[in-house]
């Protein structure tokens, strides 16, 4: 009885783990300079368990997603936190709401962070806070937490059934916690990933938004409307930012002309301390600024009312920020970084070679006299602002390093000339693009590792969605920017197939709009709409979609292009999924025929074609055709890429596998005992593959007739699991399952 075979949401993955049969990728064609992803995905003789980052302990207390750093001379609210506080007693989840409508700015997450060092102090076991604008970082980062809490179903393969793992753990431990949901945008699309009730007791949710919609205020939530300071707040304030000498009688008069909206205080306090201004020089100022403004962006363009004294405020300090060193870079600079995610992004994206090269560019460089700009400049730019308190400039480890207020954002775009937007749009994508992480899909933790740390990816794919949005067009012209087609491939990666879904959806639609249904832009997009069908098992809508690429593909391109023989191995992964072996078995046969006439019997896309063609004989029970394949398959894989490397194990595994379907025994038994030891010395003994091979192994000593090897070595198997993922995961029932099985029969 060999291990059996579960029914699962296929998943996009490369060839990895041992004792799972090599099927055909869905891919998407290159488009845009976007290298194609080449994905294959696969079947689990043995479900895989969670990442073997589990074999280590978790440690108590536990941060997980970053808090953000407190604001200089933050005030406690004393008044305000008492309302928060009585809330809190009497619910389990607090929405931090604002009274004034538009872009915020009232210090919402501010208190809510102020909250969760708070916990964190008072012992709470588990903090996660998560930058809730989409629902995507949401679910990503709901990921990130299973794994670290060890949740039970938690399997690093797909992030939204590990997001709904964590869910069920927050519902049932008894060990206290505290999700902060900050910055909610749409409260609709975050009702289903609302944390659950704790049975215990001993979990509380926090949450901000700008938002008032009705639906926050049901499930048992309280919504508590966070105002502006208090003028004696705004006051204690500056004189806690001020040196004594900027201090003057005209302090209140300022807080108020600022609104006393905690971000134009903070604006304010920064230009006064690097200017050496007084607190009556900066109204003065700042009134000249408001005029100002009123030309750029009158008062009738402000709809939402979202925070004018941000905007002249702004003005103010950018004035005073383009003079100083390195000079003209801090307009250009501020203006890019707007179309980002303000939650954050990678430092490393503004020494990409697109940034320096708009940072030159920009007019107002040239007209300081600069002819280039080095990364040393553009790092130093990025102190500046920071130093002007106009962006976070952090030195930590996380990802998202550079973080600016989405007021502050807002405010920088809205008094963007519109000449200069296309050429920000087009820098900020081009630079995104150039740092994004290459992909590695011979890596069997690449998609585990994404939810286990703080993947630049993640990062990268906010901001792609907070570009596009700000963009509009701009990011079509002259056809769709490399970018927006990285992030759809990214969700792919990390198995996100639902925001996949929506994301590819949005992409075919405006693709179709703008370019043309047959535009190979276009294509494309729907390709990956495909291929996010059958992450999440809608495999006859993923057909659909295929058999009308695949069809315009051949059309257009001729029938051994690489893009159509793409589309035709997609199609042919879907009809195998859809139980069409046949259908699936001719198409591969056409497309290995015309990978190695076309490329050579030897490259590595002719070997994964002719793998699957050996997976489709085997599903069809052709094994001795699969066997034949499997076995060059795998000498041209040793001999070209090494014994050890993960694609030759893959191989070995899956001819193992096809030599214990055709009864060979002693074959199988022979390379499942070299394999399981190779794994064990590569990755080592908790890792996923090689449990997995030790499964496998045992099963074939059991046909063999060595019972007593096999029950020994499932036997460790199961504790193993048990260990690792605990007694309730699938891996570990199934293993006692078949443990007891075997015993008993061998009892009998």
């Amino acid at each position: 009885m060999r291990w059996p075979l579960r029914r699962q949401k296929p998943k996009a993955a490369t060839e990895t783990s041992s004792t799972q049969v090599q099927e055909s990728g869905h891919a998407t064609a290159s488009t845009g300079g976007v290298a194609s992803s080449g994905y294959i995905h696969e079947v689990n003789v043995l479900p895989a368990p969670g990442p073997s980052a589990a074999s280590a302990p978790t440690a108590w207390p536990m941060q997980v997603g970053a808090i953000p750093m407190p604001a200089s001379a933050f005030q406690p609210r004393t008044d305000l936190r008492r309302r928060i506080d009585r809330a809190r007693d009497g619910h389990s989840t607090v929405v931090l709401t604002q009274v004034l409508s538009g872009g915020g700015g009232v210090g919402k997450s501010q208190l809510a962070a102020d909250y969760a060092r708070q916990a964190l102090a008072d012992g709470t076991e588990l903090i996660v806070w998560v930058n809730a604008a989409e629902t995507e970082q949401i679910t990503a980062l709901y990921a990130q937490a299973a794994h670290r809490v060890q949740a039970v179903g938690a399997q690093g393969q797909d992030a939204e059934a590990d997001a709904q793992a964590l869910a069920e753990w927050l519902a049932t431990t008894s060990r206290s916690w505290l999700v902060v949901l900050d910055d909610i945008t749409d409260p609709t699309a975050v009702g289903p990933w609302w944390p659950p009730s704790s049975t215990s007791g001993r979990g509380r949710v926090l949450a901000t938004t700008r938002r008032r919609d009705a639906v926050l205020s049901g499930g048992g939530r309280e919504m508590v409307d966070i105002d502006t300071y208090t003028l004696p707040e705004a006051t204690t304030y500056l004189r806690d930012r001020l040196a004594p000498h900027l201090l003057d009688e005209q302090a209140g008069p300022l807080a108020r002309e600022l609104g006393l909206l905690p971000l134009a205080l903070a604006h304010a306090a920064a230009y006064m301390i690097n200017e050496d201004v007084t607190c009556a020089d900066y109204l003065r100022l700042f009134t000249d600024s408001t005029a100002r403004l009123e030309r750029l962006l009158p008062p009738e363009a402000d709809t939402e009312g979202y925070g004018r004294q941000v905007a002249a405020a702004l003005l103010l300090t950018l004035e005073a920020a383009q003079a100083c060193e390195p000079v003209g870079l801090a307009v250009p600079a501020i203006r890019l970084a707007a179309c980002l995610d303000p939650a954050g992004h990678p430092r490393a994206l503004w020494t990409s070679d697109a940034v320096t090269s708009y940072l030159a560019a920009c007019g107002v460089c040239q007209g300081a006299g600069r002819t280039s700009v080095s990364a040393r400049d553009s790092r130093a730019v990025l102190r500046l602002l920071h130093r002007y308190g106009l962006l976070t400039d952090d030195s930590g480890s996380d990802p998202r390093t550079v973080r600016l207020h989405a007021l502050t954002a807002r405010a920088a775009r809205e008094t963007t000339p519109e000449a200069d937007v296309p050429a920000t749009v087009k820098a900020a994508a081009d630079a995104m693009v150039e740092v994004w992480p290459k992909a590695d899909h011979t890596d069997r933790d690449n998609r585990s590792a994404m939810l286990r740390a703080n993947d630049p990816s993640a990062m990268l794919r906010a901001g792609t969605d907070t570009l596009a949005a700000h963009a509009g067009d701009l990011l079509w012209r002259p056809a769709g920017h490399p970018v927006l087609y990285l992030a759809g491939n990214s969700l792919l990666d990390i198995g996100l197939y639902t925001a996949g879904i929506t994301h590819w959806q949005a992409m075919a639609t405006t693709s179709e709009r703008l370019l043309g249904p047959e535009h190979p832009g276009t294509l494309t997009a729907h390709a990956g709409l495909a291929a996010s069908y059958w992450q999440a098992g809608r495999t006859e809508e993923a057909i659909g979609i295929e058999e009308r690429v695949a069809a315009n593909r051949e059309r257009l391109l001729g029938p051994e292009h690489p893009d159509t023989l793409t589309a035709r191995g997609n199609l042919a992964a879907s009809y195998r999924q859809a139980g069409r072996t046949d259908e699936a078995t001719a198409i591969w046969e056409q497309v290995a025929a015309a990978r190695e006439r076309l490329l050579g019997a030897e490259h590595a896309d002719t070997l994964t074609a002719r793998g699957n063609l050996a997976a489709c004989y085997r599903q069809a029970g052709r094994v001795t055709e699969a066997t034949g394949i499997w076995e060059q398959v795998t000498t041209d894989r040793e001999r070209l890429l090494g014994a050890e490397h993960p694609d030759t194990l893959t191989a070995r595994a899956n001819l193992a596998a096809t030599y214990w379907q055709a009864g060979r025994t002693h074959d199988a038994t022979t390379m499942e005992e070299r394999l399981a030891a190779d794994r064990e010395r590569l990755l080592g003994p908790d890792h996923p593959d090689t449990l997995t091979a030790r499964a496998n192994l045992a099963a074939s000593y059991r046909q063999a007739g060595r019972t007593t090897e096999a029950i020994a070595l499932l036997r460790q198997v199961a504790a193993d699991r048990e260990r690792l993922l605990g007694p309730e995961h699938p891996s570990t029932v199934t293993a006692a399952d078949l443990l007891r099985y075997w015993t008993r029969e061998r009892n009998s």
